[in-house]
């Protein structure tokens, strides 16, 4: 299967010697999938886009430090580039930033949540299981560093997993979108690097609540195999 990656952001470069870039980062969260997949990246902060959306199998977005509402001649091509994804129906994965950029694509709204920020671990539960999901589990958990949350999502949408905290986390728009709040791409030690990298700007008590959160395991592995179970449906 070919796989368009829509680059949002740039691991920071202190950190790539250790973790790679985010591209690399969703290549290798796709390792144990049998099937084989070839990837092409393309910077979309840079202008670059598939000339023929009808090259690739699916598309998937990364997440990013920008807020899908600013106004970025960049960010707005983006979203035009997703409004003509969707109108083709064709399959594409959103994470985090990603995941915020389909409901502005459809005109929902995303704001900066009055719950702070969520770091760590992420417990969800998982309150739909559409008919392409064969493996079915009442929790998912998967790293999360975000403080833009979706408050409003558009008609044609499913919520397949919330908290209290995120009440939309993983939702399928349609037949051909599905998103996650999340970011099943990152390890627990990435998280915990950027967690403490960030002690300037997050309060020290999340922090800690967070730091200790990173004992238990994502489950990215579970929800590498929604994607592929996904993109590979035709109903």
């Amino acid at each position: 299967m070919n796989v368009a990656i829509l680059q949002c952001d740039n691991v920071l470069e202190k950190f790539q010697s250790q973790f790679g870039d985010y591209p690399e980062m969703v290549e290798q969260m796709f390792d144990g999938v049998d099937l084989p997949l070839s990837f092409d990246t393309y910077d979309c902060r840079q202008g670059q886009f598939p000339a023929d959306i009808n090259g690739y199998d699916f598309y998937l977005t990364t997440g990013s430090k920008a807020s899908v509402y600013e106004e970025l001649d960049w960010l707005q091509q983006l979203i035009e580039f997703i409004r003509q994804l969707d109108k083709s129906k064709k399959k594409l994965v959103g994470i985090c930033f990603g995941h915020q950029l389909m409901a502005m694509a459809r005109n929902g709204t995303v704001e900066k949540s009055d719950k702070g920020w969520g770091i760590g671990i992420a417990r969800n539960r998982v309150v739909s299981h559409p008919q392409w999901m064969d493996e079915k589990t009442s929790e998912i958990n998967i790293l999360v560093s975000h403080q833009d949350q979706i408050i409003d999502l558009p008609d044609d949408t499913l919520i397949i997993a919330e908290s209290d905290f995120c009440p939309f986390f993983i939702v399928q728009w349609g037949n051909h979108f599905l998103s996650i709040q999340g970011h099943p791409e990152w390890s627990n030690e990435y998280s915990q690097t950027l967690i403490n990298d960030r002690r300037a700007i997050i309060p020290a008590d999340l922090i800690k609540t967070g730091l200790e959160s990173l004992q238990t395991e994502a489950d990215n592995a579970l929800f590498v195999r929604w994607i592929m179970k996904f993109v590979q449906y035709r109903g």
